[in-house]
């Protein structure tokens, strides 16, 4: 078994094909995969071998997924690390996975503080100033073009994805070829991946949305990756209408910014599939859009933990605000705090069985028990089911709102605040209060030209839901806190938010 299998097959059966169209350059599968080999084989003669970990560095271009695919063909180990991510933050994820090599770009190399990395034995530069580290062409040029991936066994580790880390240091999922094929298989197989598709990628390949979701479950369809560095609105709608793409993935921040802007002047008929994930959809944003574009926002739930597949709404019937059952081989149930399954419409944890979960967090065997019992891998998301099996969640357990002994879950209060014409997007978190332990404040980004007082959202949400879970606070703010993949980083906001009680109890 080898992840890497995937790219050959498709080599075998559409060798002329495009794997990657990146701007102008269009990479065949035939040259793709010979590249591929090029590089697998320059590792092997730097002394890489099987189990080692390789660290990838970059951001979204092709050098990516040629590194990763090397990487797998010759059994090494991919890690991967956020191209946003600055000395300090790099220095601690290479050394935590002991990675004997590293694909960077020049600009990129001022944030690689070798000295301080005894594994880290090559650098490689696969573009710009090398500053004396290897440059992959030079590497490549003499290297063999024909590679067959390793034999590896199931549960040998294929790749390392670092998780944000709320708390604390981030923690390295460690993912075998066993749980990337098997959410392969199941990606193609519930999204009806075929080789006549073109799924756009804008979505960092870094993350395992981006990485194992759409290049790895792309390439295992035969079907043609368009792939671009970040969103940008435009250039994404051009190349949508330029290459007649027909799968979009995104998280639901950019829905929301797609629903408030004019997208008119594109032709985006060729798209025949909408997929979100990576954050809760609101059900006002699937509505709105399914009225925009005649077209449901098919959803899926998953973590990187789980590699990450695993729910979907839906192969039959779609339920808005739902993220639907089990893919097939995956088992999920809601848990009381003891572990015991409780009974549809009852809120618990989500905790999720089958062959997408992880191995564990690299070198951490006591924070992978705890998060892995009895092979069910405990979610940290609370949910419900309802009486024909579908889940719902209600939100993360970490956002959760304490406010005088009731709990308040933001997700909840957030459908509710989207309801309002003059919202393009909001984020509620908790505010540290002396007497009620926390209170529920909302900061609002409204769309272009509107006005809103903050007495009259809190009106309008108290109107429509139990007094105690509208906000007490309504701040109106230009952006909200993003990660990399466009999710809503409350963190910050329940930070800064920490930070302005102790000023004020400072001042009084």
């Amino acid at each position: 078994m080898n992840v890497s299998h995937n790219i050959e097959r498709a080599r075998r059966h559409f060798p002329d094909k495009p794997a990657i169209i990146f701007g102008d350059r269009v990479y065949t599968y035939a040259e793709f995969e010979e590249t591929v080999n090029r590089i697998g084989n320059a590792l092997l003669g730097l002394g890489i071998e099987r189990g080692d970990r390789v660290g990838i560095y970059l951001p979204n271009m092709p050098a990516f997924p040629l590194a990763y695919y090397a990487i797998q063909k010759i059994g090494a180990v991919a890690v991967s690390l956020n191209a946003l991510l600055k000395a300090q933050e790099v220095r601690y994820i290479l050394d935590d996975c002991g990675a004997k090599a590293l694909f960077t770009t020049g600009d990129l190399l001022q944030h690689v503080p070798t000295g301080e990395l005894p594994n880290l034995q090559h650098v490689i530069v696969v573009e710009g100033d090398t500053g004396g580290h290897l440059a992959l062409d030079s590497l490549t040029e003499n290297a063999a073009s024909t590679l067959k991936a390793t034999d590896m066994e199931p549960d040998e580790p294929a790749a390392i994805l670092y998780t944000s880390g709320t708390t604390g240091f981030p923690k390295g999922a460690t993912l075998s070829h066993r749980n990337i094929v098997s959410n392969m298989y199941s990606t193609v197989h519930h999204t009806k991946l075929t080789p006549d598709d073109r799924l756009m990628l804008f979505l960092p390949l870094f993350h395992v949305f981006g990485q194992n979701f759409i290049m790895n479950g792309g390439f295992t369809a035969g079907a043609t990756l368009v792939l671009l560095p970040r969103f940008e609105p435009e250039p994404v709608l051009d190349a949508i209408q330029r290459h007649r793409a027909t799968c979009f993935y995104a998280v639901p921040t950019i829905y929301v910014y797609l629903l408030n802007m004019d997208t008119s002047r594109w032709d985006l008929s060729s798209i025949r599939y909408y997929f979100t994930a990576a954050a809760t959809m609101p059900k006002e944003v699937a509505l709105r859009w399914k009225e925009k574009t005649g077209l449901m926002t098919y959803e899926g739930y998953g973590l990187t933990e789980c590699s990450p597949f695993a729910s979907y709404n839906h192969d039959f019937q779609h339920k808005f605000g739902s993220i639907g059952e089990p893919i097939e081989n995956v088992e999920m149930k809601i848990v009381d705090e003891e572990g015991n399954e409780l009974p549809p419409g009852e809120w618990g944890e989500i905790v999720i069985r089958g062959p997408g979960v992880m191995l564990g967090y690299w070198g951490r065997p006591e924070e992978t028990a705890r998060a892995v019992r009895n092979g069910w891998l405990h979610s940290g998301d609370v949910g419900m089911t309802d009486d024909e099996g579908y889940f719902y969640i209600v939100d993360r357990v970490k956002d959760m709102i304490n406010a005088a002994g009731f709990k308040v879950f933001p997700a909840e209060v957030e459908n509710v605040i989207y309801q309002h014409p003059a919202v393009k997007e909001v984020a509620v978190y908790g505010k540290p209060d002396p007497v009620k332990g926390e209170t529920v404040a909302a900061d609002v980004v409204l769309k272009e030209g509107m006005s809103l007082q903050p007495e009259e959202l809190i009106a309008f949400v108290r109107e429509r839901i139990a007094v105690y879970k509208a906000p007490r606070e309504v701040r109106f703010v230009a952006e909200l806190p993003k990660s990399a993949t466009g999710k809503i980083l409350k963190r910050v906001l329940r930070e800064r938010a920490r930070v302005e009680q102790e000023e004020q109890g400072k001042g009084g």
